[in-house]
């Protein structure tokens, strides 16, 4: 009798985390490639319709691949995949991206703030006003601009998920501006679930340590990248694949319907505080 109730609540649970998961309209900031494309990637293969951001002219190639895969995945009651290139950082194109996201599917579910820029400084005297608003403007200002304009468009179990870092709790000195914002997307994590949390929606952080992204070979020397993810328990850097998953979860309704305001760290055995 106790195996032929679980395996009924066995059943019970599976369908419902398909209805919780297919269906569902995801957006994701430079879905382009690297953690963004594999967010998408994943999102799709789970039965939702994905649209993603990326940088017009530098990143057309990987937003076209993406796409492809994209098609490929998608289920056959998903609706086709859209890419937006746009720049994140000014309010405006922020509005524009959700406009033209609800006009093709009519609400926004899932809003995953991914989109990032990362600089090498040896010194704090390195960074000047132009690069400190540049990288802010990419990696916190853009999440406020998102997070409003796509609000208006979610509903209760909607969830949002924003991209945070490592670095954010142990720090960096040589990324010290790309780290300070990642600091201020806990915080906004952490308050903005404060304030949603009466309308149902969901709002929690994914903080990836070292992860083989366009940004590594980009924005560190070779030998930089030659080492790179050799500091962690793991002794390697993760894949976009492993870190990915950690989004599905925060998404689904089913799964982690008691996380919010929370920070999962798929970071290869790094332990952090806070």
């Amino acid at each position: 009798m106790f195996f032929c109730i679980y395996g009924l609540i066995s059943v019970i649970y599976l369908i419902l985390y398909f209805i919780c998961v297919q269906g569902k309209v995801a957006l994701v900031t430079g879905g382009d490639s690297g953690i963004g494309r594999a967010v998408c990637h994943c999102f799709a293969l789970e039965g939702a319709t994905v649209a993603f951001t990326y940088v017009k002219g530098q990143e057309d190639k990987d937003a076209n691949d993406t796409l492809g895969m994209l098609r490929q995945a998608k289920h056959s009651d998903a609706k086709d995949p859209t890419a937006v290139p746009t720049d994140l950082g000014y309010d405006e194109n922020c509005k524009r991206v959700v406009d033209e996201v609800v006009n093709n599917y009519g609400r926004i579910d899932i809003l995953v703030n991914n989109a990032a820029e990362q600089y090498e400084a040896g010194s704090v005297e390195e960074i000047d006003e132009g690069r400190l608003e540049r990288v802010f403007r990419t990696n916190i200002f853009a999440y406020f601009f998102m997070a409003r304009h796509a609000l208006k468009h979610m509903k209760e179990g909607s969830s949002i998920i924003n991209t945070t870092s490592v670095n954010a709790y142990k720090g960096n000195a040589k990324l010290l501006d790309y780290t300070s914002t990642k600091g201020a997307i806990v915080a906004f994590t952490r308050g903005l679930a404060l304030q949603l949390v009466n309308k149902g929606i969901r709002v929690n952080g994914v903080a990836p340590g070292p992860v083989w992204t366009p940004l590594i070979p980009a924005s560190f020397t070779e030998e930089e990248s030659a080492s790179f993810g050799k500091q962690v328990p793991m002794q390697r850097a993760g894949q976009p694949i492993e870190i990915a998953t950690s989004y599905v979860f925060l998404a689904s309704n089913v799964d982690s319907s008691y996380f919010t305001g929370q920070v999962l760290h798929p970071n290869g055995g790094t332990i952090v505080n806070g």
